[in-house]
C-alpha cells in the first residue's frame, strides 16, 4: 500500500530500491559466506540465514524467504552428526518460506512448495506441496506454483494446458 504523502514516480523508485539491496543481500550471502544461492533468490532482510555453516545453504530458483524466517544448517547440540559440516538444508525451486517459519537443518524442500506462516520443518517435504503447522504437516499435495511460490489455481492451470494441448 503506498503511502498517501508519496507520489506514485517516488513509490516506483523506492520499489525498485528495496528490490536491488535485496538482490545485494543475496549477492553478499553468496560471495561473502559461499552459501549455495541462486541470483534470483529473494530473502527479507529480517530473515535468519545460518552463518555457521554457510555453505550447507542450498536455495534454488524464484525462492522468496519472508520475514523472520529462520534456516538452519547445522545441529553441533545433539551430537547427531558426529560435529560434522556436512549437513545440507535445500530448498527447492519456486518456493514460498511464510513469515516466521523455521527450517531445522540437514532438511530437503522439494520444488514449488509453499511453507505457511510459523511453520516448524522438521521432516523432508516432498515437492507440489503446501505445508504448515509445529511440526509440519502436508496441508495440500498437487499443488503449483509460478516463480516466487505464487500458487497457480488449479483449474485455471488445467484450462491453460488444454488450450495449449489443442493449439500445438
Amino acid at each position: 500500500m503506498k503511502p498517501l504523502f508519496m507520489n506514485n514516480r517516488m513509490f516506483l523508485w523506492f520499489v525498485s530500491f528495496r528490490h536491488t539491496m535485496v538482490g545485494l543481500r543475496t549477492l553478499y550471502l553468496r560471495k561473502v559466506y559461499g552459501m549455495n544461492l541462486h541470483p534470483s533468490v529473494r530473502i527479507s532482510f529480517k530473515s535468519h540465514v545460518d552463518k555457521t555453516n554457510p555453505k550447507g545453504v542450498v536455495i534454488g530458483e524464484d525462492t522468496v524467504v519472508a520475514f523472520n524466517v529462520t534456516i538452519l544448517a547445522h545441529d553441533w547440540a545433539t551430537e547427531r552428526y558426529g560435529a560434522q559440516n556436512k549437513i545440507t538444508t535445500t530448498i527447492g525451486k519456486k518456493c514460498f518460506i511464510g513469515c516466521g517459519a523455521i527450517i531445522m537443518p540437514d532438511i530437503t524442500i522439494g520444488d514449488e512448495v509453499i511453507v505457511a506462516s510459523g511453520a516448524v520443518v522438521t521432516k523432508d517435504v516432498p515437492s507440489h506441496s503446501l505445508i504448515g503447522g509445529n511440526p509440519a504437516r502436508i496441508i495440500r499435495s498437487g499443488i503449483r506454483t509460478k516463480s516466487y511460490g505464487r500458487l497457480i489455481d488449479n483449474d485455471h492451470a488445467t484450462q491453460s494446458l488444454a488450450a495449449k494441448s489443442v493449439a500445438g
